[in-house]
């Protein structure tokens, strides 16, 4: 429900860039891969400057509808004794004019770090997502797509904070007995004021067949040296719990998460749905989100949104979606990342079309 200005709301979601595309194998070798994502996007209402009120209809080309489009360099070396050195520098760029987008504004503000990978786990060094976001991403039952999924409610609340974290120190435990763990310290790095964009977060996941529960927390303070274009270090705190269970080629999903934003509101956020896969090629998937301030319970909305994806090759996709979201009081959960992030008070109808191939 908070409203930023500027190239702001074109947004940081190009954090599905890893969600999206698989990485190299574990061998020496540096990889070019990539997405490439283009879809018409039609709503209802837009979002007016005077908040609460609407623009008017749209219809509009919009640079992702399922997942961002981007491009990027992986790299890895096998030092040998079960020691593999891996790199990952990743960029956002826009369909409609070729320029860069989404991520934190920058030419590497998808990710940019190293990596140390051993039987005792993974240490990693660099712009990275944080184990608050990849936490979200494995309770969310659209895959957090860009369009009518848990990732605009969490673009919505604070930008990109929590999804790309620089100056960053992570560790990944390996997965014992089906339990993981996860923990991320980002440096502030302002001499002489140590709390200022210190950030740090943490999950714990346990699967078992084809049931998984997580939970995660976040903490970050304002400031810091690592000031992006898409603001990157809004001071919130964030908890979630989700689970994930897969019987056959259906997977079911429930989440809730808390983001509390310093000076502005404390939501909550309960979600949930269903994917299922009718055949190799043709999925739907479907979910709903009920948002609610804490501090003023008037300011609530619900969204809701199913697609379905056809995959005419391994990399070529086309898909279609439709949503809805209902906002009151101050509410403006928007129904997508680009051009429909915040949805005027009353009911907002989207829907987009497009085609996803990757490289």
């Amino acid at each position: 429900m908070r409203r930023f200005g500027g190239s702001g709301l074109r947004l940081a979601a190009c954090a599905a860039g890893l969600l999206f595309v698989s990485a190299a194998d574990a061998q020496s070798g540096v990889t070019l891969y990539g997405v490439i994502d283009s879809g018409l996007l039609y709503t209802s209402k837009t979002s007016a400057p005077v908040a609460g009120q609407s623009a008017g209809k749209q219809v509009s080309m919009i640079e992702g509808g399922v997942s961002p489009s981007l491009f990027g360099l992986t790299g890895t070396e096998d030092l040998g004794d079960g020691l593999i050195i891996s790199f990952k520098l990743e960029s956002g760029f826009s369909v409609a004019n070729g320029a860069l987008a989404d991520c934190n504004g920058n030419l590497f503000g998808c990710q940019a770090w190293i990596a140390l990978d051993s039987k005792y786990g993974i240490l990693k060094a660099g712009l990275q997502y944080s184990p608050f976001f990849l936490a979200l991403y494995e309770s969310d039952p659209r895959d957090f797509a860009l369009f009518g999924s848990g990732l605009v409610n969490m673009v919505d609340s604070v930008l990109g904070t929590s999804i790309y974290n620089p100056n960053a120190l992570s560790y990944t435990s390996p997965k014992i007995a089906g339990l993981q763990a996860s923990v991320m310290y980002a440096f502030g790095g302002i001499p002489g004021d140590f709390p200022a964009g210190r950030q740090y977060a943490a999950s714990v996941k346990y699967e078992l067949g084809g049931f998984m529960i997580n939970a995660s927390i976040y903490d970050g303070n304002s400031g810091g040296n690592a000031q992006t274009p898409v603001p990157t270090t809004l001071e919130f705190e964030g908890r979630t719990i989700g689970a994930a269970y897969k019987i056959g080629a259906m997977t079911a999903k429930l989440s809730f998460v808390n983001y509390k934003v310093a000076g502005s509101f404390n939501n909550n956020v309960y979600g949930g749905g269903l994917d299922y896969h009718l055949t190799p090629a043709f999925d739907i998937n479907g979910g709903i989100w009920a948002t609610s301030d804490r501090n003023h319970t008037a300011n609530h909305s619900v969204m809701g949104a199913l697609g379905a994806d056809y995959y005419l090759s391994k990399r070529t996709m086309l898909y279609t979606q439709v949503g809805v979201v209902d906002n009151h009081g101050a509410m403006n959960t928007g129904i997508s990342i680009n051009s429909a992030l915040y949805a005027p008070e009353g009911t907002t109808v989207g829907a987009v079309v497009g085609m996803r191939h990757t490289f």
